[in-house]
Formats: structure tokens, C-alpha cells, sequence
């Protein structure tokens, strides 16, 4: 296990400082919004952009060549080292990213991905990191079959339906083994969120990308969800990883979720769960070390206000993930959780970058219905959204 950047437990934080993340140069559109907010005589609306701009973010790494991206991440630790903060990196270029979607793009090969990767490997050298590796890549597989048996809907035409899926674990756990190396990074999985897929599920992905390796994984990364849920949501699914490396014969499908015997629809019978998992602890006679187990980070950058629930009826496809309206910064990043599974908070997703040119399935470049504007493409400043996040943020912007 590398040295520990955020505290492993909750008797770590007590003797532990908080972590200092590093705030990254931000996006020009919102230096450009701060402005015309000011020649406007907007001032108040202008602080609260300027205070969530000033506030620690990911950096992500979206493509390029290896020489590229050794550049990148070398110039981000170097800057975040001389200001004693730890950076946030974001490694978004595994082929076949988002299954061509909004935001498709990323290597073409798997030797392109491991020459890529080892680039980064090389830029954060000895410096401190934090690595969140691959937003959804094990939450949309190409050609994958789930483990309930189940073709998933990702079937690029360009990928091998043979191979497709397993070369994208290996191309993980290769990234995992060699960022793991690195004496002073952390490298986390992806881990979805409690609105997407079942526990048994991610659990069992996330071991085949090799997550007892990494120092854990990620939630909620770009979407909505509320930090209460997605906490309870990733104890269980360590717990699941944990029965599997613990229980010989314990098979991830059996693992109790949001689904069951809770209803993910009622918070309230969430307890049936952790019902659940205290039974086959007692019934296996183990108790869980939350030190041994695999942690989880979550993004909080736009969950203040929680999920969007669209209109019924209203459009084809409501697109709750993709700049909903209404929604608010979340919590500000930190390492002191009170939690022995939860290392951070973290805005991973950047505030005010658009999600995609979102049609609520009216069709492609249109109108988004919801904001009466073509909404920009993935990853460009949204100027709309950037303010009702700022101004609709809980706990309120300072």
C-alpha cells in the first residue's frame, strides 16, 4: 500500500491535518462571465462566481500524446507541490470513452492507452496525487455482459464483441498497477453512483479492474446525487468487495443493494441493507476492518440540491444527468469526513462546464427546452448554469 495522502481512518483524522487541495488555473469562461457580470453592476453575482472558481477542483487529462500527457501532469504536481496542496487528476482517454456519446473521444488501442498512461506515470514522478481513473469506465463497458447475465447496451460497431470488454479491465488494472507504484499517488475506480448500478454489480467490475490494488474508487463523478445515499451506497459496496476477498465461496450477485432488498425509491428501507450485510458478517464470523477494506472519494461539486426529477410525461428522454436545472454546488472538498470509509469530498466534475448539448431526446443540436438555449458542448463554461449552481449552493457559497 502506497503512503496514504488522505487519512485511512477515522482515528487517522483526528491526528491528521486536513488536506490541502490544490485550486487549478479555471476554466476562461468564467473569467469572462466574472467580467460581464461586473460591467453589469452585478457584483454579488460576480463574487459567487469568482468564490466557486477560487475553490479546489479536478484537473483533468482528456487525450494528447504520451509526451503529452507526461507534460500535463508534470506541470499540475509541480505547480500544486510548490503550493503545498495535492492535485486532483482526472485520466479520461480509455478507448471508447462514454460509448460515443457527449463526450466520446480517448485512445484508439490498448497499447496507445498503456503508452498514454505510462506518460502520466512518469509526469507525477514523486509527487503527491490523487488519481481518479477512467468517469464511467465501468459503468459503460463495451460489448460487456453483466453479471446477471445481460448484454449491456454498449455495442460500438468499431470494437471487438469478443474483446472489447476484457481488454478494458486489463487496460485498468494496468493503469492501476503502475499508478499504484508511484511512492506519494492515490488511484481510485470508478464506482458509478446510487442511482445507476447495483452493488453486487460495480463490486463485481470493480474487482475485475483490480480495485484491491487501487486505494479504492469513486462516486457520483459529473451527476447529482445526495452524499448521504452515496455514502451508504459505497460502505456496501466495500462490504461486497470485502465478503468476496474474505468468503471463499461468496459470489458479488448475492451482495444486498439499493435495489434489494431495499427500495432505491424510499430511503427509509435502506436499513433492510444494512440489515443485510450485518447478518452475513455475523453469519461468516468475521467483522469487517474498515482499514483493510477499499475506500471511496465522492463528488460533491453539483449535489447541493440533489438529483433533478423531470417533468412526467414531458419529454422523450429527460436526460436527468445532463445539465439538469436547478441543481447547486455541494459540500467544499475536504479530507475530514467522519467516516472511516470515506477519504473526501471532492469537486471532481468542474462546476459551470457543460455536461453536453443536452436534446431531452427532441433531437440532436436543438434547443435545450429546460435553459431556451442550445446548450454548449461537453466540458465548455455554461454560463447559466455556472450561476444557478453558485447561487443555489448548499452549504451557501462565502
Amino acid at each position: 500500500m502506497v503512503a496514504p495522502v488522505l487519512a485511512r481512518s477515522a482515528a487517522d483524522r483526528r491526528h491528521e491535518r486536513e488536506t490541502r487541495f490544490y485550486v487549478p488555473r479555471p476554466n476562461h469562461g468564467a473569467i469572462a462571465q466574472i467580467a460581464e457580470l461586473t460591467a453589469q453592476g452585478r457584483k454579488q453575482e460576480a463574487r459567487l462566481i469568482r468564490a466557486m472558481i477560487e475553490t479546489p477542483t479536478a484537473v483533468w487529462l482528456t487525450g494528447g500524446t504520451p509526451r503529452d500527457a507526461e507534460g500535463q501532469a508534470r506541470q499540475i504536481t509541480r505547480q500544486a507541490a510548490g503550493k503545498k496542496a495535492v492535485p486532483v487528476l482526472v485520466l479520461y482517454n480509455i478507448p471508447f470513452r462514454d460509448c460515443a456519446q457527449y463526450s466520446a473521444g480517448g485512445a484508439t488501442n490498448v497499447a496507445e492507452y498503456r503508452a498514454w498512461i505510462d506518460g502520466v506515470v512518469r509526469g507525477i514522478a514523486d509527487r503527491r496525487a490523487i488519481v481518479i481513473l477512467e468517469p464511467d469506465g465501468l459503468g459503460i463497458i463495451p460489448w460487456y455482459t453483466t453479471i446477471n447475465g445481460q448484454l449491456e447496451w454498449c455495442q460500438p460497431a468499431e470494437a471487438d464483441p469478443a474483446t472489447a470488454a476484457a481488454e478494458r479491465f486489463a487496460m485498468l488494472r494496468y493503469a492501476v498497477e503502475q499508478l499504484s507504484a508511484l511512492p506519494r499517488t492515490q488511484v481510485y475506480l470508478d464506482g458509478t453512483h446510487d442511482g445507476w448500478l447495483g452493488v453486487g454489480d460495480i463490486a463485481d467490475r470493480l474487482i475485475k479492474a483490480g480495485v484491491q490494488q487501487a486505494d479504492g474508487f469513486f462516486l457520483n463523478v459529473s451527476n447529482y446525487r445526495w452524499t448521504d445515499r452515496l455514502v451508504r451506497y459505497g460502505s456496501w459496496i466495500s462490504q461486497c468487495i470485502e465478503l468476496e476477498e474474505q468468503v471463499s465461496w461468496w459470489n458479488p450477485a448475492w451482495c444486498a443493494s439499493q435495489y434489494y432488498p431495499a427500495d432505491p425509491n424510499d430511503v427509509s428501507t435502506w436499513e433492510r441493507t444494512d440489515a443485510d450485510y450485518q447478518q452475513r458478517w455475523a453469519s461468516v464470523g468475521i467483522t469487517p476492518d474498515p482499514a483493510q477494506m477499499a475506500h471511496f472519494v465522492i463528488d460533491t461539486s453539483r449535489n447541493g440540491q440533489g438529483p433533478w426529477t423531470p417533468p412526467a410525461g414531458r419529454y422523450p428522454d429527460p436526460q436527468d444527468w445532463c445539465n439538469p436545472p436547478g441543481r447547486g454546488l455541494g459540500a467544499r472538498p475536504t479530507s475530514v469526513t467522519n467516516h472511516a470509509l470515506v477519504d473526501a469530498l471532492l469537486w471532481i466534475k468542474v462546476p459551470g462546464e457543460s455536461d453536453g448539448q443536452c436534446s431531452r431526446g427532441l433531437g440532436s443540436g436543438v434547443v435545450d427546452p429546460e435553459w431556451g438555449r442550445v446548450d454548449p458542448p461537453a466540458g465548455q463554461w455554461f454560463p447559466e448554469q455556472a450561476l444557478q449552481l453558485a447561487q443555489l449552493a448548499n452549504p451557501p457559497l462565502r
